[in-house]
């Protein structure tokens, strides 16, 4: 994002409040480990994507006790976790949600900052495709055990193209992104060259994505 990958951004909001860190890999696999080599622990869900739940629970041996805290690595945000995680109480779940306007509250349809999980509770999911809302959150929330937290921070979830290149401009004050190594001849509006790209002489790319030489998005 703004020339950074998106795990890069995550691993920086989580660093502050991190003694140590895992990320959950299947898609992708490839680039993920040579991106990330050294730097953490992969956990490498070979068979089947986990979702957060099942990949929370497929890191317990790992994970040896310790409480949780789950960014999405998809999503680009600024929030700052520091204050998110200063005073929990290790016991209630907690998560934060973004837009939250009065009271926070939280819904299949909330997006999610972070969350902090006691281990009894992270200890307690199985290893199975599964999301945190669906197995953890609502039953806490029905039972009056979680603590919603709103965040007014940016957020935005990268599922689509679209969301993509609306994160970046929102990382980069709305300039075009050029990676390292992509050459640009042509002109660029709203646009994101990765890196090793080309934008030929002739060429105006507007609200585009240019991924390769063989790849373009444009959104609409």
């Amino acid at each position: 994002m703004d020339g950074v990958a998106l795990v890069d951004h995550a691993l920086a909001r989580v660093e502050p409040v991190a003694d140590r860190v895992a990320v959950n890999v299947h898609h992708g696999r490839d680039q993920m480990e040579r991106h990330l080599d050294g730097r953490v622990h992969l956990s490498i869900e070979s068979d089947l994507a986990l979702g957060t739940a099942g990949g929370v629970a497929f890191l317990r041996p790992w994970l040896d006790g310790d409480d949780v805290l789950v960014v999405n690595g998809d999503t680009w945000c600024q929030a700052d976790l520091v204050p998110f995680c200063g005073g929990w109480d290790r016991e209630r779940v907690r998560v934060v949600v973004q837009g939250a306007h009065g009271p926070a509250t939280l819904g299949p349809r909330s997006r999610i900052v972070a969350s902090l999980l006691p281990w009894r509770i992270a200890s307690a999911l199985e290893a199975t495709p599964s999301g945190l809302y669906e197995v953890c959150w609502a039953p806490q929330l029905a039972a009056g055990r979680l603590d919603v937290v709103g965040s007014d921070s940016p957020l935005v979830d990268c599922a689509t193209p679209a969301d993509y290149l609306a994160a970046n401009m929102s990382a980069s004050g709305g300039r075009s992104v050029v990676g390292d190594g992509a050459v640009v001849l042509g002109t660029l509006e709203r646009s994101v060259v990765w890196p090793g790209a080309t934008v030929h002489a002739g060429e105006a790319l507007v609200d585009t994505i240019r991924a390769s030489d063989d790849l373009t998005v444009v959104v609409r």
